[in-house]
């Protein structure tokens, strides 16, 4: 978008009027796979209606999909490979033009971006991506084949992309990558999270929190916990994907050196060695194979560690993966049971430790406002422990004016409600 910008386009919401659409699609599992196609398809129909006039698609699904997508809907112009989107504004230049060219590229390729971003998060938080591609190979994940091998981005351009974000206004930073914990290992040849953390923290002024995602429990390094524990700027929020609490299906995963043990181990070094951390993971209920004493290890292991924030996806059979050709495919519904019984169980510990925190006080970073039936204005926002879209939220009265968005201010919990929490400015 922000090459997209500086080329001289502008933007609009809606398809009425635009002279291109471009969908950035996705295809990790098979309910993004569908969400893709529909919006392509819907794009397309409003193309053939000669209400638009350019159509490209970028991302994964282009990338798996590229010669169905050229032989079954023709009313794509051009297809923008995963190492390739520094050719975007050529591409729509050439096919607005008359003259559609695919651009695609080695899917090893390292690109560089030299455009400011276009925030679409609101303004007050971003993510700044880190590296792209990724190294792991787990059996369920067609991830290296469409984004490639890991390559992390340098530590000055991201330094230089977060200073500019926080020039934006950018209070919050969330850093991302198929897996963070690996970041700087192909560039510098060792492990240099805790480095660009240090670095942001130092460099980047203006920007309040720094939060991070997708931190593999393996590659959880002791001077990445000492930065986290040590720089204020590092909200104590870590995003540990597990996927299984059986040894069994740890390993069919592909999760090298991944066992229970060295999960609860991990846990328990985070907890002991980060006070007040919150932890975030994710688990696949109905995984290949997974047998109903497999399910109860990973019942009892969610039990026993009060995972702060859990999320559960039923297991999705992508083809090109080692996962999709195994014995023992589960059946969909019995996927859906396992993965009720333990969003239950997990509804359980939430709610439960959020009636621990009514009458505590924390920092909260205002999202915005909403308007109750009577016209009263409440703020919504986060407290540390919450990552936007995926967790949960703080409702609150201010205590005079009405805060703005992207504003932190201190909120002392009165009530917990499910997920979510409300309270009182002080």
């Amino acid at each position: 978008m922000g090459a997209l910008r500086e080329a001289g386009f502008t933007f609009t919401d809606e398809e009425e009027g635009a002279d291109a659409a471009i969908v950035n699609t996705c295809c990790f599992i098979h309910d993004a796979k569908q969400e893709s196609v529909r919006e392509i398809l819907r794009l397309a129909a409003y193309k053939s209606g000669g209400s638009l006039g350019a159509l490209l698609v970028t991302g994964c699904l282009a990338e798996r999909y590229k010669e169905e997508i050229r032989r079954e809907i023709p009313e794509v112009d051009a297809i923008v490979g995963t190492a390739a989107i520094d050719r975007i504004v050529q591409t729509l230049r050439a096919v607005l033009k008359g003259r559609p060219k695919d651009a695609l590229a080695d899917i090893h390729r390292s690109y560089k971006m030299t455009a400011g971003r276009v925030l679409t998060t609101g303004g007050h938080y971003a993510y700044l991506k880190i590296a792209e591609g990724c190294d792991k190979h787990c059996t369920y994940c067609i991830i290296p084949s469409l984004r490639g091998r890991y390559r992390s981005v340098p530590e000055d351009t991201l330094v230089a992309e977060a200073k500019q974000l926080a020039a934006l206004g950018v209070k919050e930073l969330i850093l991302v990558a198929q897996e963070t914990t690996r970041y700087g290992l192909d560039l510098y040849g060792e492990k240099r999270l805790h480095v660009l953390l240090k670095r942001l923290c130092a460099e980047a002024e203006g920007i309040r929190w720094i939060r991070l995602l997708y931190c593999y429990p393996e590659e959880i390094t002791e001077d990445l916990i000492r930065v986290i524990r040590e720089e204020d700027k590092i909200v104590k929020y870590l995003d540990i994907p597990v996927q299984s609490g059986s040894d069994a299906v740890l390993k069919r995963m592909g999760r090298k050196g991944v066992t229970a043990q060295s999960i609860r181990d991990t846990v328990t070094r985070l907890r002991r060695e980060i006070p007040g951390v919150c932890l975030r993971t994710t688990l696949i209920a109905g995984f290949p194979g997974e047998t109903a004493s497999d399910h109860r290890q990973s019942m009892a292991l969610v039990k026993e560690l009060r995972f702060d924030r859990l999320g559960v996806f039923t297991y999705s059979k992508e083809e090109g993966t080692a996962a999709a050709r195994m014995r023992g495919q589960i059946e969909e519904p019995l996927k859906k049971r396992r993965r009720t019984q333990l969003m239950k169980l997990q509804q359980q510990i939430v709610f439960e430790k959020a009636k621990e925190r009514v009458n505590r006080v924390y920092d909260v970073l205002v999202d915005g406002t909403i308007t109750e039936e009577d016209g009263t204005e409440i703020c919504v926002g986060r407290t540390s422990m919450d990552a936007p879209d995926v967790d949960g939220l703080m409702f609150f009265k201010a205590k005079g004016h009405m805060p703005l968005s992207g504003d932190i201010v201190r909120v002392r919990v009165t009530k917990a409600a499910g997920y979510d929490l409300t309270g009182k400015e002080i």
